[in-house]
């Protein structure tokens, strides 16, 4: 694994994107990983070990959490913020290593378009970031993973998510840290302790005090109501929740959707709908976890990997 940054451009001006980079660089096959709303690129790290050996796996740090910038200007975390970010890492990890640059040159002059070779896989906000991605016209992304979201959130599900920000940022030691995220990643279902430690460690950073300090801005939540977002249109079922059901119309690569069973931000009824609209959809649900599935176990991360690796077997 390796750690790197680069400067992206928002509202305020420029800010720092951090995130891990797995296998070989020079791979084509990538794999994006976008990590939930107050989470950070060191969910995935189990993912990536597991899908390291034959892709290279990029996970990001969203601005404002993990070790990216924080910003000023608090109303730039909103999704277009998010999206430019996405965009620009899509940008570097497409670029072709120095001895396709020949070929990639040749083939546009040909009036080619290079095949997409950027899957993602993103969990929760990471998952809409994705999702409203793909829906753009020619988005690079090839197979989209949707880890329980999807183009209807019900905003008593979204406030109940946003209740954990802000609230308790700081603690006295580690282990204040550790109770704090077994409390507010509850919902991610059984874990081994292994995992529930990594979890803690790269949930905060240690102060000059030798306090903690978790690692996201308190105020990612408060940026510019999401009605505001023109990243996030207004659909007919907005004064239920976030309605990105013409996004979802606009996807045109193969989905799958990972649901925990006990789920409120990915209801049933949200799943029976995006599978009438696009009958291919794939979906698995997870018994005994709610939000979100961790892709932390054995066959969490063999649904992914086999999904994933459905698209090199395809002729």
């Amino acid at each position: 694994m390796r750690l790197h940054s680069f400067l992206s451009l928002g509202p305020d001006g420029f800010h720092r994107i951090a995130y891990t980079d797995w296998g070989d660089a020079r791979n084509p096959r990538a794999v994006l990983c976008v990590h939930g709303l107050s989470r950070n690129s060191r969910d995935f790290d189990r993912l990536a070990a597991a899908l390291e050996l034959d892709r290279r796996v990029v996970c990001m740090d969203v601005v404002g959490r993990g070790d990216s910038d924080w910003l000023e200007d608090k109303s730039g975390y909103s999704f277009s913020t998010y999206l430019g970010d996405a965009a620009a890492l899509i940008a570097r990890v497409t670029t072709p290593p120095p001895g396709g640059l020949l070929e990639s040159l040749q083939a546009r002059l040909r009036g080619q378009r290079p095949a997409a070779t950027l899957d993602w896989v993103g969990t929760s906000m990471g998952g809409l970031i994705g999702m409203l991605l793909a829906a753009k016209p020619g988005s690079p992304i090839r197979r989209l993973v949707l880890n329980d979201v999807g183009p209807f959130v019900p905003w008593n599900a979204l406030i109940r998510l946003k209740g954990h920000i802000g609230s308790e940022t700081r603690f006295a030691d580690f282990a204040g840290v550790e109770d704090w995220v077994r409390q507010a990643c509850s919902s991610f279902g059984a874990l081994d302790e292994d995992f529930w430690r990594h979890l803690a460690e790269h949930a905060a950073v240690r102060e000059a005090d030798g306090g903690y300090r978790l690692r996201y801005d308190p105020d990612i939540s408060r940026g510019l109501p999401v009605h505001r977002d023109p990243e996030l249109p207004i659909g007919p079922e907005f004064l239920r929740g976030i309605d990105l059901w013409s996004a979802w119309e606009a996807v045109r690569c193969p989905v799958l959707v990972l649901r925990g069973e006990e789920s409120e931000v990915l209801p049933r009824e949200t799943v029976a709908e995006m599978q009438r609209r696009k009958p291919d959809l794939k979906v698995v649900e997870f018994a005994g976890v709610g939000h979100v599935p961790a892709l932390a176990s054995a066959d969490q991360i063999g649904v992914v990997r086999d999904f994933l690796a459905a698209a090199e077997q395809q002729p």
